[in-house]
């Protein structure tokens, strides 16, 4: 039941919107003085998806615009600041653009969605063509901003366009006899996107003439406020900008901005009268450090919340894995075949312990997976690994924030598991046939080899039967590799649900197999515990239906890259 009067924002990127219809709102106005009493001339702000960026960008729009609504800040922090809100609330023409759809498989298709992007922006002001205070040559120059053409909605050649931005804050000021501000969301989505599908250079090119132009020496710009994931190089696209400051997470100003701060989720919980599921709140989605600031991640808490006051018994789930490909992941895993080294790291940071690297924030989309080194930063910068503790200069105490992320990790250590296993045949088909022979001490070394190759998770805060299903899902994936073998898991049968049963080629053979993780390390009571489960539950029963004569069951156990496996001495048959 929903004991709230205010709706959860999910998906409301718009302030005003808001606001006005009546949406819980984490206040973040506080930003606004900050920025106009310490902020630089440019700022750019560096963060994760989904950590409130867009927000952020239409609540500054809707504070400095002409048209804005001043109401909507009444009962808000910024209100307190008078002296900011008379000199700035409400007196200056905007500029907001995002280029998050900035985006085509060729750089033309590119090049056409940041005209339209920009010329969209810009039928916001079409009053300029009727503006006394501007010359016809002016509105001739604004004209070209809007300018259709035959196949496209709008057509700018390229001197247009990277002048564009420039050139509309300079009418702009001519109209109103005010200096303009300029927001950019998602600034880098176009080099992004450019990497992926290989036209990086000209589109890099292009939106450093475009920044260039509208960013150094205009007179007509008031400030400018940018964001985006990734810190690009100020060589790549920023070259000659001296009026420009970067604001990573790992910069103590600003840091609560982004991001609820744990008395910010405290007071969400209570309102919605969540206060009890604090702390599974906290596991999952708290752990994110921004400066000295620790914080959660805004879009998960606010999904988890909304599932919650439909089922209140909901267990928290992976929100934030379907807004990124986690294609740094993937490669930072993917490195893990090449070196033990990186693949121990991994295993630390899944186990919650921290590692201790060199960054280098500053890099361009196309040296990202260059180097381990530089997939490190990647992985810091968008919200993989958090920092712990302080920097000390670029070397940084790196972390796992918290469960959920966590969890992506493992997912990846379980696809590349299932993408190599090919590679090992000729190991894991001796693996299967010793199982098949009986052949315990082979079936052991066999898998014990194939383990110390992996990745292993030894997570403490994970529970037992996690880390049971893990090894779980190892062996279903080794046993795949027997085209012909009929592998079931978790079935029922007997008295409960065994967790592995094979029918192998040969028809009247069948294996049952039942995994435990040894806690304590104690392999031989774990596989011993797994054998007497197997007799008491009866989990043969199922193959016995299936008219299968002989049956050999094995209990398995693991605990971190060790294994042992023991089977009763006969083979079971029908009586």
């Amino acid at each position: 039941m929903n004991f709230a009067v205010k709706r959860l924002p999910i998906g409301i990127e718009f302030f005003d919107e808001m606001i006005k219809n009546q949406y819980y709102y984490v206040d973040k106005t506080g930003m606004i003085s900050e920025l106009l009493r310490s902020g630089g001339k440019v700022t750019l702000f560096t963060r994760p998806r989904r950590f409130g960026k867009s927000l952020n960008m239409s609540m500054l729009k809707n504070f400095f615009s002409l048209q804005g609504d001043k109401r909507i800040f009444n009962e808000l922090q910024i209100s307190r600041d008078k002296q900011v809100c008379e000199e700035y609330m409400g007196k200056f023409p905007v500029i907001s653009i995002s280029l998050k759809s900035v985006d085509g498989f060729a750089y033309r298709d590119a090049y056409e969605m940041l005209c339209a992007t920009i010329g969209n922006e810009a039928m916001k002001f079409q009053y300029l063509m009727d503006s006394t205070k501007l010359t016809d040559r002016e509105k001739e120059q604004y004209g070209l901003l809007i300018k259709g053409g035959d196949r496209i909605p709008f057509e700018m050649d390229e001197v247009t366009l990277t002048g564009s931005l420039k050139t509309l804050s300079l009418l702009l000021e001519k109209h109103h006899g005010k200096q303009t501000v300029l927001l950019i969301d998602e600034y880098d989505v176009p080099l992004s996107k450019a990497s992926e599908h290989g036209y990086y250079k000209e589109m890099a090119m292009l939106i450093r003439k475009l920044f260039e132009q509208v960013l150094k020496t205009n007179e007509s710009l008031k400030l400018a406020v940018l964001t985006g994931c990734m810190r690009i190089s100020k060589e790549s696209i920023f070259t000659g900008l001296n009026n420009f400051e970067v604001l990573s997470v790992a910069d103590v100003r600003f840091d609560e901005y982004f991001g609820f701060t744990d008395k910010e989720v405290r007071k969400l919980l209570e309102y919605y009268h969540l206060s009890d599921k604090y702390q599974q709140v906290k596991e999952w989605y708290d752990g994110y450090q921004f400066g000295n600031v620790e914080v959660y991640c805004p879009w998960d808490v606010m999904n988890y919340c909304v599932t919650l006051l439909a089922d209140p018994n909901a267990e928290p789930q992976n929100y934030w894995i379907n807004t990124s490909s986690n294609e740094a992941v993937r490669r930072f895993i993917r490195e893990s075949d090449n070196s033990g080294t990186i693949r121990r790291e991994i295993e630390g940071l899944v186990a919650g312990e921290c590692i201790i690297k060199e960054l280098h924030q500053e890099l361009t989309y196309e040296d990202m997976y260059q180097t381990i080194d530089n997939i490190w930063s990647v992985l810091f910068t968008t919200g993989y690994l958090t920092q712990r503790g302080r920097s000390e200069g670029n070397i940084f105490r790196l972390a796992i924030p918290n469960r959920e992320i966590r969890n992506i990790f493992t997912t990846q250590i379980m696809q590349l598991f299932r993408e190599n296993v090919k590679k090992d045949g000729e190991l894991l088909n001796r693996f299967c046939e010793a199982l098949e022979n009986g052949n315990t001490e082979s079936a052991e070394k066999c898998f014990g080899e194939y383990l110390r190759k992996t990745i292993s998770i030894r997570d403490t805060s994970v529970r037992k039967e996690m880390k049971e299903n893990f090894y779980h899902g190892i062996l279903l994936g080794i046993l795949g590799i027997k085209e012909n073998w009929i592998v079931r898991s978790n079935r029922e049968s007997g008295e409960g649900y065994s967790d592995i049963l094979i029918e192998t080629d040969d028809t009247a053979m069948g294996i049952v197999i039942e995994m435990k993780y040894a806690e304590d390390g104690n392999l031989q009571k774990a596989a011993e515990k797994a054998l007497k489960q197997i007799e008491s539950k009866q989990y043969e029963e199922a193959l016995y239906d299936e008219g299968i004569e002989q049956i050999l069951r094995y209990g398995i156990a693991c605990y971190k890259k060790r294994c042992k496996i023991l089977r009763l001495s006969r083979f079971s048959k029908i009586k």
